[in-house]
């Protein structure tokens, strides 16, 4: 089996307040650069469902075709997200896959805005998705590395579903739209490769493939800190655990909730509710405030009441956002109500990374974190979309918002499934069974 062998910076061997200082500043640079990688996929990603209606008077697209562009990068993003994080696992390297799936991403959506046609817009959208989908399998897994327990659930919510949210929800819409109108749709995508390549030079120089925590706890334990010491658990033993099942069905609703609501709501607003282009890019924007807002406060919360609750309640609220844009005739409502109701996105980092994270060993984290988006973008990100596009071509675009609605009702069930995993409450419950059971013993023992 290969292996990694990691030599022990000099911060393993200083002062212990020194160290934790050390530790924390590389925590907190690691975030940011995390953030604005994953943040750009999704910027990139969001540019084509802004950039549709303008496309369209060049390259006439179908629902159908929209959301077939939509389902065709789901599906390769799914499809090489589960050979990164198995890929990594086995070989204990994440950072040059990272790098080179940061390049290569960025190079494909600037390639979308030199076709012609729908068959190059797809081949240009399918490649994307393989560079993209590598990529947050590998982030997750070097930032929970990173994370102290206090923060881990914060610092995940923060890299997946903030930065996806002020990239995708806030800034995408309001660039490309705007670039769009002054120098068309082609310039807006063709841009979009500029910052990738900036970020991959940052990761390039800043990334540690092992974090100074945990260099330093191998340390401690006076082991040979390999990252492929430990037997490598198989994909059919992670697959054991209830909770990566579950939460690889939750990705499959909440991919179809999320995919179809960003990719059919601007053309939606547009050709139905007769939206201008640019009250539709200042509605989309609340869906980038809410991503945002939702992102964080929604992984710190489960820090306190726990992931499932978090999962459960959060979802009832979400599955109210596309029957909204449905319902919500007023556009400056409408916002609010989306900023209101956004919140699946903060469940995403729970059931897509948090929740995998807690439940299975560090050597199969990739693998799980894989497994779940791989799935959840098979069935929601690649079918639902194509499916909804069909069925808003046969019986109108709000066929696509009911669809979007059930997504989110099914997570609903099954978050009711899931075993809880957040660090501080199962402390809670373990120390209320003490309390409990120390209470019994001295009932027990006044009786004699």
């Amino acid at each position: 089996m290969p292996r990694l062998r990691t030599r022990v910076r000099p911060e393993a061997e200083a002062p212990p307040a020194a160290v934790d200082t050390t530790a924390r500043r590389y925590e907190n640079r690691l975030l940011l650069i995390l953030f604005l990688a994953f943040g750009f996929v999704f910027f990139d990603r969001q540019a084509l469902p802004f950039l549709a209606p303008f496309i369209s008077k060049d390259i006439h697209l179908s629902n159908t075709e929209l959301g077939t562009l939509s389902g065709v990068l789901a599906l390769t993003w799914a499809l090489s997200g589960l050979v990164a994080g198995r890929l990594s696992d086995k070989l204990g390297r994440r950072k040059p896959i990272l790098i080179a799936a940061v390049v290569l991403f960025s190079c494909f959506s600037a390639a979308g805005g030199l076709m012609t046609g729908f068959l190059g817009l797809l081949v240009a959208r399918a490649l994307m998705g393989v560079a993209e989908g590598a990529v947050l399998p590998l982030a997750q897994s070097l930032m929970v590395e990173a994370s102290r327990e206090s923060r881990r659930g914060l610092n995940m919510g923060l890299l997946q579903g903030s930065s996806a949210g002020l990239m995708g929800g806030i800034l995408a819409p309001l660039a490309v739209v705007w670039l769009a109108e002054l120098h068309g749709w082609r310039t807006a995508l063709l841009v979009t490769i500029v910052p990738g390549l900036l970020i991959a030079v940052w990761i390039a120089k800043s990334v540690r493939e092992v974090p100074p925590r945990v260099q330093v706890a191998a340390a401690d334990a006076e082991a040979v800190p390999e990252t492929t010491a430990a037997p490598r658990p198989s994909v059919r033993e992670v697959l054991r655990h209830r909770n990566i099942v579950l939460c690889m069905a939750v990705a499959c609703c909440y991919l179809t909730w999320f995919i179809v609501i960003v990719t059919f709501t601007p053309t939606y607003l547009l050709t139905v509710k007769g939206f201008s282009p640019g009250t539709m890019s200042g509605v989309m924007t609340c869906l980038g405030v809410g991503w945002v807002l939702w992102g964080f406060l929604t992984p710190a919360v489960s820090d306190r009441i726990g992931r499932k609750p978090t999962m459960i309640g959060f979802s009832v609220t979400a599955a109210l956002c596309p029957l909204a844009v449905v319902y919500v005739t007023d556009p400056v409502m409408l916002g609010l109500v989306i900023v209101l109701t956004y919140t699946g996105l903060g469940c995403f980092t729970l059931f897509m990374a948090t929740i995998p994270a807690e439940t299975v060993p560090r050597g199969a984290l990739a693998t799980a974190l894989g497994l779940v988006m791989g799935v959840g973008e098979l069935a929601g990100g690649f079918l639902a979309p194509m499916i909804a596009g069909h069925a808003s071509d046969v019986w109108g675009l709000q066929t696509a918002m009911f669809i979007s609605a059930g997504g989110a009702v099914g997570v609903v069930l099954l978050s009711l499934g899931l075993r809880e995993t957040a660090p501080r409450v199962l402390r809670r419950r373990a120390e209320r069974a003490a309390v409990a059971v120390g209470s019994g013993a001295a009932v027990a023992g006044a009786a004699e």
